[in-house]
């Protein structure tokens, strides 16, 4: 019994050590597998196919967007990591979003070979799970029903947001810029403050007036009616950028309509700006507040 129990005792060890000879080989094969992995132009992904955005229009979207250190650049879909690391070396601090686990170790190999693995970061993750509501700038090369599901989520992000999408748009939320680049398309949103709803203030220019306009909204394209004083009053211009909102009030008169240009900031139920007569005569603070 005593020999059998030291021959097994034997053969557990010979077992042992060669596993433990074994593991480290065995890691450094999986890590040399990594190391050598290539992504190939049209391989599956979870919600779309790899196919890279050149790099001149990496950059066009970068531009765009006009990406500053102050910046935070999510990418989702991410890919080999190149708009993250384009926006990092813009000083940004960018964050790329990608389902496949290769990619991302790829994507970090690069991002240290360009010298910018602190700036540039990489979450294996999926696009529709992952919470990017900080960000500043968030770029996109997604399929139009992609961009579709993420719409809702777009909207609901801080107003002024600058969302950049290669090749594939919103439908019915038309871009506020496009560009061309090397037969490629870009579109620019940026997301429009929430401003349909009845607004009143009062302004003392020319003696205390009290105004109220009615806005219409359908994303950043409004419309709506004004009164002064109690009076229809006319409603230009309207354009809403992000939080900042620019319109004119025109006061018909017998002889010489009276244009006031306000220009304010969007904040929740509150608008905060100043107001100036079109003929130069001075200007004034004004804020309204939302009354529905």
């Amino acid at each position: 019994m005593q020999f059998i129990w030291r021959r097994a005792s034997f053969i557990a060890f010979i077992f042992v050590a060669a596993t433990s000879l074994l593991a480290p080989g065995a890691l450094h094969a999986q890590n040399a597998a990594r190391q050598e992995y290539a992504p190939t132009v049209g391989q599956e992904g979870k919600d779309v196919i790899w196919v890279p955005t050149p790099q001149a229009l990496v950059e066009k979207m970068l531009d765009m967007a006009k990406v500053t250190p102050r910046d935070i650049v999510y990418d989702l879909g991410s890919g080999d990591g190149r708009t993250v690391i384009a926006a990092a070396r813009r000083g940004a601090q960018a964050y790329g979003v990608e389902f496949n686990p290769d990619m991302v170790a790829l994507s970090e190999r690069a991002a240290a070979k360009a010298g910018v693995a602190g700036r540039a970061k990489f979450i294996n993750g999926d696009i529709f799970q992952t919470d990017f509501s900080r960000a500043t700038v968030l770029t996109l090369y997604l399929l139009p029903s992609l961009n579709l599901k993420l719409r809702p989520t777009l909207l609901k992000m801080k107003p002024g947001t600058r969302v950049v999408s290669h090749a594939f748009s919103m439908d019915d939320w038309q871009p506020d810029q496009t560009e061309n680049v090397e037969g490629r398309t870009a579109y620019l949103w940026i997301v429009p403050a929430r401003v349909q709803g009845t607004w009143r203030w009062s302004v003392a220019d020319s003696g205390p007036r009290n105004y109220e306009i009615s806005l219409k909204q359908q994303f950043q394209k409004v419309e709506g009616l004004a009164t002064l004083g109690g009076k229809t009053a006319q409603l230009w211009d309207v354009r809403l950028q992000g939080d900042q909102l620019a319109f004119a009030v025109i006061e018909p008169t017998s002889t010489n309509p009276i244009r006031r240009e306000f220009t304010g900031r969007v904040s929740g139920n509150t608008i905060e700006g100043t107001m100036k007569l079109s003929n130069g005569a001075g200007e004034a603070k004004w804020t309204a507040t939302r009354a529905d």
